[in-house]
């Protein structure tokens, strides 16, 4: 498997513990939790592995400014911000939705770590991304684009490792569960799993999209990301598995099931959940478990994608008070 360049910003590897009190509590298979939260940079996070080889194609096309997109609340953006200045490079944080009046959460993050904010709409977002990517070529700026979640064949490389580095640690779980949005997490799992015999089932948890356009979408970007490593694999968006029964209200909309979900990993495992992505995931293998879905004797593995910083934005922290 082909070697690609990175520049070491995570702490690697990242702890594999086991959910004892949590298991015991929902009756169902061995549960383990693989601490992406704990990556290191900024509060953690699974973009952070994908930012070790994305900055280091940025570093090596000789770019000054790094210029990416993502929600008010993007945990992306958090981690991009902070390895930009880290690492010396100017950065620039395209966010969709309304500007708050108080910063709080990831976004005051964002401020910290000295990021320009642009501001823009959901349906407006690509457009002005790609204004915004004009503008800094113009001004001279040399800027480097990093996709939506960092979710392109650089990003997904990211997560071929980390199996090798789940296989290192000597976990093999029957099931690798997580929160599955732009893609490029579950294309990496997934393609690492292909290319390093893991035998387990990697199942994401959507957060926003169709099951369909996501199946899609990660097969390609799979298939993809094994021939970037020398050894193309033609993966089938049958070959993906996707669950969209736990979509909500909507992406970034706090429901029931997910705060139920914070709750209950907070009081028998002292773990916190995000309020979009993990406990979105959480709460739907939380069901899953309580549905049959997997069997006793299974081993289930929850990726913890981290997100812990929105559960201080002023827009979540209310409801996650004590029910």
């Amino acid at each position: 498997m082909r070697t690609i360049p990175s520049i070491r910003i995570a702490h690697l590897p990242t702890p594999v513990e086991a959910l004892s009190r949590l298991s015991a509590q929902l009756s169902g298979p061995t549960l383990l939790v693989k601490r992406d939260d704990l990556t290191g940079l900024a509060f953690g996070g699974n973009k952070t592995r994908k930012l070790e080889y994305l900055l280091a194609e940025a570093r090596a096309n000789g770019a000054q400014t790094v210029i990416t997109t993502g929600a008010v609340q993007s945990n992306h953006c958090r981690q991009t911000a902070a390895a930009c200045a880290r690492l010396g490079f100017s950065c620039i944080l395209v966010l969709s939705g309304e500007k708050p009046t108080t910063a709080s959460g990831n976004l005051l993050l964002d401020q910290l770590f000295n990021a320009e904010l642009v501001w823009t709409s959901t349906e407006e977002r690509n457009q002005m991304l790609n204004t915004t990517f004009q503008n800094a070529w113009d001004a001279g700026r040399r800027p480097y684009l990093v996709p939506y979640g960092g979710s392109n064949t650089t990003g997904a490389t990211a997560y071929v490792y980390a199996i090798q580095e789940l296989l290192t640690q000597q976990y093999e779980p029957d099931w690798i569960v997580f929160a599955s949005s732009s893609g490029g997490t579950q294309a990496g799992l997934v393609a690492g799993a292909k290319l390093l015999g893991f035998k387990g089932k990697v199942l994401g948890i959507s957060v926003d999209e169709p099951a369909d356009v996501l199946k899609e979408r990660v097969a390609t970007l799979a298939t993809s990301t094994t021939d970037a490593l020398g050894e193309k694999a033609i993966i089938l968006a049958q070959d993906i598995l996707v669950s969209d029964k736990y979509l909500g209200a909507g992406y970034g909309i706090l429901g029931i099931p997910e705060i139920e979900a914070i709750h209950l990993f907070a009081r028998t495992e002292g773990l916190l959940l995000d309020p979009v992505y993990t406990s979105r995931a959480a709460a739907g293998m939380i069901d899953l478990i309580n549905q049959g879905y997997f069997r006793s004797d299974e081993t289930v593995l929850f990726w913890h994608t981290g997100g812990t910083p929105a559960l201080f934005s002023d827009r979540y922290s209310h409801l996650v008070k004590p029910l």
